[in-house]
């Protein structure tokens, strides 16, 4: 008894660590391994740091600015079918700012704070990169090129951006909006809570489809219908299977086949018509 005692105690504390909450962790002693790629091995990571190289067109810096960046589920929640965000969608500096970002992870997980279309020649890949495994937090600094853009601003880890965690960072007016950009621009895709499709609006979608085709088939003003568009594919495709079904049969047996199939056909409709008026009549 008091081995297993024994047993269960060293598995408890062994696990412990386990089931341990992970502790904030700031990291701000990370090696650098040249191009501005820092990084430690408890995960935490900066690429495409640049604290004193002024982009192209830049005579000065402009600016130098401070931010605080949250990433986590909770700042998801006020963006319905959303499970990924930053605290803040949208941010706007002047060029050549000097930008220092203080990146938060509030979650128990990875996340990213990315921004793409930098100047290569500055940024490697032309990428300002922050890395976390949360809970914790890590520092990095970039210098913006000159002219007015809009930078999209990401988590790259999978899917946590398309469940909401992006925004766009403008620089001077930039060059208009993101789309889907949560609580600043409309989704490209709007999300359907819907149970189920109603008929109507299945026949409505199913009409819209054919018409599109016929459209791009024969255009607006042809005297053909979608009908016929569907008529003549379902002839391609059965002529096929018909010339080999009729193949070593005379005219008259061709004739006396095609005869029985219709009646058969007709029987079918036939017999769906009662059953749907009995069913109208029970009701």
């Amino acid at each position: 008894m008091i081995k297993y005692l024994s047993i269960a105690a060293l598995s408890l504390a062994l696990s412990a660590p386990v089931f341990a909450e992970k502790e904030f962790e700031d990291h701000t002693s990370m090696m650098n391994h040249g191009d501005g790629h820092l990084m430690d091995m408890t995960g935490g990571m900066v690429m495409g740091q640049n604290t004193d190289t002024l982009p192209g067109g830049c005579d000065r810096i402009s600016a130098t600015k401070e931010i605080t960046v949250h990433a986590g589920h909770k700042y998801a929640k006020k963006f319905p079918g959303r499970m990924f965000a930053f605290d803040v969608q949208e941010y706007q500096f002047e060029p050549c700012t000097k930008l220092t970002v203080h990146f938060v992870n509030d979650d128990n997980v990875r996340h990213q704070w990315m921004m793409h279309g930098l100047p290569k020649y500055l940024y490697p890949k032309g990428m300002f990169h922050l890395e976390v495994t949360g809970p914790g937090k890590v520092t990095g600094t970039l210098i913006f090129p000159p002219g007015d853009k809009t930078y999209l601003v990401h988590c790259d880890i999978a899917q946590h951006m398309e469940k909401g965690m992006k925004g766009q960072l403008k620089i001077g007016k930039g060059n208009g909006d993101l789309p889907s950009i949560p609580g600043v621009t409309a989704y490209v895709i709007q999300d359907n809570y819907a149970d189920e499709i109603s008929e109507e609006s299945l026949s409505d979608t199913v009409v819209e489809e054919f018409t599109e085709m016929k459209d791009k088939v024969v255009g607006n003003d042809s005297y053909f219908s979608g009908l016929t568009i569907i008529g003549l594919a379902i002839g391609l495709i059965l002529a096929p299977l018909l010339v080999r079904k009729f193949s070593g049969m005379s005219a008259g047996e061709v004739f006396i086949y095609l005869v029985r199939l219709v009646k058969q056909a007709v029987d079918i409709v036939v017999k769906v018509i009662s059953w749907l008026v009995n069913l109208v009549k029970k009701r």
